[in-house]
């Protein structure tokens, strides 16, 4: 939404935003050992940017992302990798055909989702209408899809299985960006050899990845898989939650991202704040991510868009004080988002009034539909299903006008 004015912080005793170090890829940043030293903002630094921002103007806002092509990657151009999704339409959005091109066989089904699957989830009609099947369609120019999807013990097993990679990255094909869950591997190789089999189809994505974080010896790591010709992160604004009273087992990961339009004052912008809670402290966990989420909607003056997402090991009824904020609303109701259709897992959360770019539009992508896999088979590639939801690539005001000025888009 547009930029607001600087108001007063909450008052915040349990956790802190912060940047530390972080590992990048694309472009010429190359990939960075996830456990060097600490090379973000301390602090006191990032006190001071924050302070830098208050008052904000869109100048401010744009030159904290990269130029066009600074990065390696050419100025936005829309791609139109085939969007297989699922859940509820709103009335007046169709959705785009686009036929299934045709793979080789192998022993899993072809790793491209398939025209026509019947999607079927549970929708309470006292609260929405009913969901209608959506065919494939092509990532819409003007909108935004974002996704989370907890990859299960995604290390160097998961890796080694050429058939479960192939699935997974198409399904990272289908949206612009993705908020990984659970990397669990020592090795720093994963994510750069993931990329490279998602842009092995001549695709643009990159990645960035947080530090290993856990009380046990089974650390784990989040990360954002983005498509860079349509979007792009600022790089002074990405780093992980601290938590001096360690009251969640892995602290979000956050960044903030710009939608790529031909008037980048005028783009989407967004924090992301990537979560999973522990399945043994899941009120707890949750009750501290609403001190997370406050904490985010106030750590930049010219920014009130923060959309929190992941693997919340908790249905919408299990929300707690997260989802008794003011205005806070969610995009996964009476939908199962586990790979066994029988628990209600993950969802993406924002506040409804600051986050107007939100179309309405989300769903569960079902692996087993969208691919022709067997429930093993879609075991294999995760016990979750990824969840999505769409968004204008404009700020609010500024969509209004485009919206007035264009008929076409009033549908």
């Amino acid at each position: 939404m547009a930029r607001r004015k600087s108001r007063k912080s909450p008052r915040l005793t349990t956790i802190i935003w912060t940047l530390v170090a972080t590992v990048s890829s694309g472009g010429i940043g190359g990939y960075l050992k996830s456990d060097l030293p600490v090379i973000g903002p301390l602090v006191q630094q990032v006190q001071a940017l924050a302070a830098s921002h208050l008052g904000g103007d869109d100048e401010q806002v744009a030159g904290a992302f990269p130029a066009p092509g600074a990065t390696g990657y050419p100025a936005a151009t829309p791609t139109n990798h085939p969007g297989y999704v699922q859940g509820y339409t709103p009335p007046g959005i169709d959705p785009r055909a686009l036929p299934a091109p045709a793979n080789p066989a192998r022993r899993y089904p072809p790793a491209t989702p398939q025209a026509g699957t019947n999607y079927v989830q549970p929708t309470s009609a006292t609260i929405r209408p009913a969901p209608v099947q959506q065919a494939a369609s092509r990532k819409p120019s003007d909108r935004l899809l974002i996704a989370t999807f907890n990859i299960q013990v995604f290390g160097e097993s998961k890796l080694g299985k050429p058939e479960v990679v192939e699935v997974l990255a198409a399904v990272v094909r289908q949206f612009d960006i993705v908020a990984i869950q659970e990397v669990r591997a020592k090795a720093d190789n994963i994510l750069p050899d993931f990329l490279s089999a998602i842009n092995a189809d001549g695709s643009r994505y990159s990645f960035l990845i947080g530090p290993r974080l856990g009380r046990s010896n089974s650390k784990e790591q989040y990360a954002y898989i983005f498509d860079t010709n349509r979007i792009e992160h600022d790089p002074q604004a990405v780093g992980t939650m601290q938590d001096p009273n360690d009251l969640l087992h892995r602290e979000p990961f956050i960044a903030r991202f710009r939608a790529r339009t031909a008037s980048p004052q005028h783009a989407f912008t967004f924090w992301l704040v990537d979560t999973h809670t522990d399945p043994d402290e899941v009120p707890e966990e949750v009750a501290a991510l609403a001190d997370v989420f406050r904490v985010m909607q106030t750590a930049r003056a010219d920014e009130d868009d923060v959309i929190l997402l992941g693997d919340l090991n908790a249905s919408e009824t299990q929300l707690g004080p997260l989802g008794q904020i003011p205005g806070i609303t969610w995009v996964v109701r009476n939908a199962m988002t586990n790979t066994r259709q029988n628990k209600a897992y993950d969802n993406i959360l924002f506040h409804a009034q600051a986050t107007q770019e939100y179309t309405g539009r989300w769903g569960v992508f079902d692996l087993e539909s969208a691919f022709g896999l067997t429930r093993e088979q879609a075991l294999d590639v995760s016990d979750h299903l990824p969840v999505w939801a769409e968004f204008q690539i404009w700020e609010a005001p500024h969509q209004a006008r485009v919206a007035e000025a264009n008929p076409a888009m009033q549908r």
